[in-house]
């Protein structure tokens, strides 16, 4: 898994893209960065959207499992004022999240681990809420990783998921942004994951499957791709992923379209005497 995600000189290639873009690293804002860290479905406003419903609160001790580099723990620290961290396997994701993150005056509310999240390397009752966004393909033993967060949240703590499920057509078409090939992706159905949360404990709160959006999405970055080709150096999704993003666009919306897959979003909770 950490071979998919794997980018030579990941950092170097992320500053060089940005200095061609004409932005100052001293002085970078969080829209300057969103070509190449706002890469979950529906974007950045997709990710607002479901933090805003999800109630984030001021100050709140966040957990950002599988977070990459960085992108949504910038956005919970600077629009909801939450204190995030950030855990990630990579460790070339986690150094380009802590640069990153000095370089838009983040630092001082967010900070980055490299870590497990079927082993998290925290005590338990640390976190007020774990944002789970785009990660649980990626993870064959759900119900370990499930069971980590429900030891590290707080009584009365949140789950919050935004999550690719396994639809009821077949056949993915591969590569998408988690895996190059099936052997790496671990999809399941949204119903055999939510069986999966609530008996580790977790109460339902709401769950909301945003298919549809997706879809639409998926075939605007479709369209995208196909009348703007991105040059290999460009701040966007290739300097992570490489070539294989190129196909993104077109492997997603068919996923959507043939309904082999799902986008769902929800809000489990942790009972407050746990």
């Amino acid at each position: 898994m950490k071979e998919h995600y794997h980018s030579d000189n990941l950092l170097q290639k992320i500053k060089d893209a940005l200095q061609k873009a004409g932005k100052d690293l001293t002085r970078l804002e969080l829209k300057d960065l969103a070509p190449v860290d706002q890469l979950h479905t529906g974007g950045a406003l997709s990710s607002i959207e479901l933090f805003r419903k999800a109630g984030f609160l001021p100050d709140e001790q966040v957990l950002d499992a599988g977070c990459g580099i960085g992108g949504s723990s910038r956005l919970l620290a600077k629009e909801f004022n939450c204190r995030v961290t950030g855990l990630d396997l990579s460790d070339l994701f986690i150094e380009c999240a802590v640069f990153l993150t000095n370089c838009t005056g983040l630092e001082e509310k967010v900070r980055f681990q490299e870590g497990s999240v079927i082993d998290l390397p925290f005590e338990d009752h640390s976190f007020d809420a774990i944002l789970c966004q785009h990660i649980l393909m990626n993870i064959e033993d759900k119900a370990a990783a499930v069971k980590e967060f429900y030891r590290v949240l707080k009584p009365g703590g949140k789950l919050v998921l935004h999550e690719i499920s396994q639809g009821l057509g077949q056949g993915i078409c591969y590569p998408v942004p988690w895996a190059s090939k099936a052997s790496l992706s671990f999809l399941e159905p949204w119903e055999d994951l939510a069986c999966i949360i609530q008996q580790a404990g977790f109460e339902k709160a709401f769950v909301s499957d945003e298919s549809r959006k997706a879809s639409l999405w998926w075939e605007k970055v479709k369209k995208a791709s196909e009348t703007h080709t991105q040059r290999p150096d460009s701040l966007g999704p290739g300097i992570v992923f490489g070539e294989n993003a190129i196909f993104f666009g077109q492997n997603m919306a068919a996923n959507f379209k043939n309904n082999t897959v799902c986008l769902i979003e929800a809000l489990f909770k942790k009972g407050k005497d746990d």
